[in-house]
């Protein structure tokens, strides 16, 4: 079961990340700027990149986006968030978004965290 959840979590994040690279040979000028600018937007600044994806999570759980669900919660531990601060994450935005977003962080996020809390430093 656990490596059945870490190919789907793998294979959804890398899904995203050949999707908008397809997107963006399609239409260059769009799909570069868009990288660029979401690459400006989660670099470090006053708060940091760990902290941003946080709050991305928060609001892709919020939007029930599961392919942003799975990317940003993944990045959040890759830059060093606790499974802790990943389970805050979601009961701020089960307080703000109800039963709907807890439904989809308590699933997901559970996918991602069985998957990726084996030894990081394998990922």
């Amino acid at each position: 079961m656990m490596e059945q959840q870490m190919n789907y979590v793998h294979a959804s994040i890398e899904e995203f990340k050949d999707g908008l690279a397809w997107f963006s040979e399609q239409l260059p000028s769009v799909g570069e700027k868009f990288i660029a600018f979401t690459d400006a937007c989660f670099s470090d600044g006053a708060v940091s990149e760990k902290n941003k994806h946080l709050i991305a999570l928060g609001i892709a759980v919020q939007s029930q986006d599961e392919y942003c669900i799975m990317f940003h919660c993944h990045n959040a531990m890759r830059l060093g968030a606790s499974d802790q601060e990943i389970l805050e994450t979601l009961g701020v935005c089960s307080a703000f978004g109800g039963g709907a977003a807890l439904s989809q962080g308590v699933t997901l996020v559970q996918d991602v965290l069985a998957d990726l809390t084996t030894p990081r430093d394998q990922h």
